[in-house]
């Protein structure tokens, strides 16, 4: 039987982890050493080793036998692969999810967008992209769909991060104009034009990523 308490503090831990991989404080490739963080969070090993294992299932930690822990790292074909997978779930999620959406959600996302434009800050602009995206979903309606989605958000970001960085506010244009029409089709509840746009958008990520090599390069670099 599994303790309720070591089940808490290894969810706690992993929580912290995955936090500190979304937000950049531990960049894909870096080594994760168990000792420091159960000294760091004044924790055992045994919740330590758990949480460890609860990311890996996230796909955001890589476990090797014997020899420790890894944030997760993909090369320019598995990240171009997660983003060929996102074009076609997220319209079908889109599809589970525009029925629920009311007016006041709608409104929310047109809030949210303003704040993007505002914005020119790069972990402020991630945060929003996530929060509109994500509000435009219903993954308890698909909660299998939603999970594997929230794993390819998760196991990209720091590349849409190092992207978003070079790309500066030159492109913000276009995601802006995107944002903006995935907004009025919600609005209008034309799902088709709504998963066209949503996933033109995240085509055009996918290409626009690909031209920076470097961004893969650099995270290969510090796994070495």
């Amino acid at each position: 039987m599994t303790d309720p308490a070591a089940a808490v503090a290894s969810n706690r831990i992993a929580q912290h982890v995955r936090e500190r991989i979304l937000s950049g404080l531990l960049a894909p490739g870096a080594r994760i050493l168990q000792d420091e963080l159960a000294d760091e969070l004044g924790a055992s090993r045994l919740p330590v080793r758990e949480a460890l294992r609860i990311l890996e299932a996230q796909g955001l930690v890589t476990l090797k036998s014997n020899r420790g822990a890894w944030v997760t790292s993909l090369d320019e074909h598995e990240c171009e692969l997660n983003y060929e997978i996102r074009e076609r779930l997220e319209p079908l999620l889109l599809a589970e999810s525009i029925d629920a959406l009311t007016a006041d959600d709608i409104q929310r996302l047109s809030e949210i967008q303003d704040r993007i434009e505002a914005t020119t800050d790069v972990e402020t602009f991630l945060v929003l992209d996530r929060e509109l995206h994500w509000g435009t979903y219903r993954p308890e309606r698909a909660p299998a769909l939603g999970a594997m989605i929230s794993r390819l958000w998760d196991t990209t970001q720091h590349y849409r991060r190092e992207f978003t960085r070079l790309a500066g506010t030159e492109r913000r244009w276009i995601i802006n104009s995107e944002h903006r029409l995935l907004i009025q089709a919600l609005r209008d509840r034309d799902l088709v034009t709504a998963q066209q746009v949503l996933e033109t958008h995240i085509r055009r990520t996918r290409a626009e990523l690909l031209q920076h090599p470097e961004i893969f390069e650099a995270a290969a670099d510090v796994g070495r």
